[in-house]
């Protein structure tokens, strides 16, 4: 009879990772900025700032699942400038990447994101949001919810790095292509651009 709850989570382990996958696969901030990364820095440089992603999107989610998404309740307004925050904080990556191709002089040389602000992103990005929650709302179990809880965070952990690992992959091959600073550039005015429209939904909800 004790197992019965623990049964339950792992019932729901497949069904969560399968949200995961589609949430952490598919296009959004996080992605972009990886694409771009892998172009510009390649891979193995990209690294810190893809587990800076995995690590900072778990954290969120037992901060959130912990309470910290009742104080929001409590004190919209926080919620509200931590949005506006998000909102500036992402055109000003966009501009960092579409400048990021030009020729600069060896001290002044573009870096990738350290696992710190990668982490910190999360906190910012809509998409990060959507998945803690949705992942909270959907797989907990409230019998058991500190476990489920657990489970989850180390189920994001170790599923969204290979997810978002495709997108810097992707840049990676396609920065090999890109040999003149010229094509460089296009295909980072591209990301951002990208960047730009992945702040629709956050801009829509400040209105």
């Amino acid at each position: 009879m004790n197992w019965m709850p623990v049964n339950t989570e792992f019932a729901a382990l497949l069904p969560m990772a399968m949200f995961i996958v589609v949430s952490s696969i598919t296009p959004g901030p996080n992605n972009v900025m990886l694409a771009a990364s892998g172009a510009n820095f390649g891979y193995q440089r990209s690294v810190p700032h893809m587990l800076g992603i995995s690590v900072g999107g778990a954290v969120m989610l037992l901060l959130v699942g912990a309470g910290l998404g009742q104080l929001f309740e409590q004190m919209p307004q926080l919620y509200v400038l931590l949005q506006w925050v998000g909102a500036v904080y992402l055109l000003w990556l966009a501009w960092k990447i579409a400048h990021s191709g030009r020729i600069q002089l060896a001290q002044a040389r573009p870096k990738p994101l350290n696992f710190l602000q990668a982490a910190a992103f999360q906190w910012v990005n809509p998409k990060a949001w959507i998945l803690s929650v949705g992942v909270i709302a959907a797989y907990t179990n409230p019998g058991n919810y500190w476990a489920s809880l657990l489970l989850g965070a180390v189920t994001m952990l170790v599923v969204n790095y290979p997810c978002i690992s495709v997108w810097t992959l992707f840049g990676a091959i396609i920065g090999g292509w890109l040999q003149s600073p010229r094509a460089l550039q296009f295909f980072n005015w591209a990301m951002a651009g990208l960047l730009l429209l992945s702040l629709w939904p956050l801009l829509a909800g400040l209105r």
